[in-house]
């Protein structure tokens, strides 16, 4: 799908359009997104900060989405972990940035490649309008490579039909 189409797609999503979580930019090769999340009535805390569970939702689902449409639908993918340190309180808005790089997928390939399953982790840092930290997270992603796309096993044989009779 085009980063376009997903984008506008995605931030009409219920679970994150009424958390009041918005993607602001996707690289149109997924290797990048950014996300904000405004401070409202609404997701604010007992104190008035950034509720710390809309902190964790905005890192939720963007690393499994990115590996998803970058790797294709030869590899399953799908959250595994994650945790938040929460570092001081976001008083404004936040905001996050999420990169993927040519290594980390050239690892991912490799570490895949025989049908193994790969983990690797990510490590978000969530910033005030102020780029003070907020929290870091750090997310997990189970990733393995579909038993029909792994190259290292021979295909089953199969006697052709007219061989079968003789």
């Amino acid at each position: 799908m085009k980063a376009g189409l997903f984008k506008s797609m995605v931030n009409l999503w219920p679970p994150l359009f009424f958390a009041g979580i918005k993607l602001t930019y996707l690289a149109a090769d997924y290797k990048e997104a950014r996300v904000t999340l405004k401070l409202r009535w609404f997701n604010k805390n007992y104190v008035g900060t950034q509720y710390g569970g809309s902190l964790m939702s905005m890192t939720d689902p963007w690393y499994m989405l990115m590996i998803m449409n970058i790797l294709g639908r030869d590899y399953f993918v799908w959250d595994k972990h994650a945790e938040i340190d929460y570092i001081s309180p976001g008083k404004t808005h936040v905001h996050a940035r999420f990169k993927i790089t040519d290594e980390t997928l050239a690892d991912i390939r490799a570490k895949t490649a025989n049908g193994e399953k790969y983990i690797p982790e990510f490590l978000v840092e969530i910033k005030d309008d102020n780029e003070q930290l907020v929290a870091r997270v750090k997310r997990r992603v189970y990733i393995k490579l579909k038993p029909r796309a792994r190259t290292n096993e021979e295909p089953e044989f199969t006697e052709p039909d007219e061989l079968k009779n003789d």
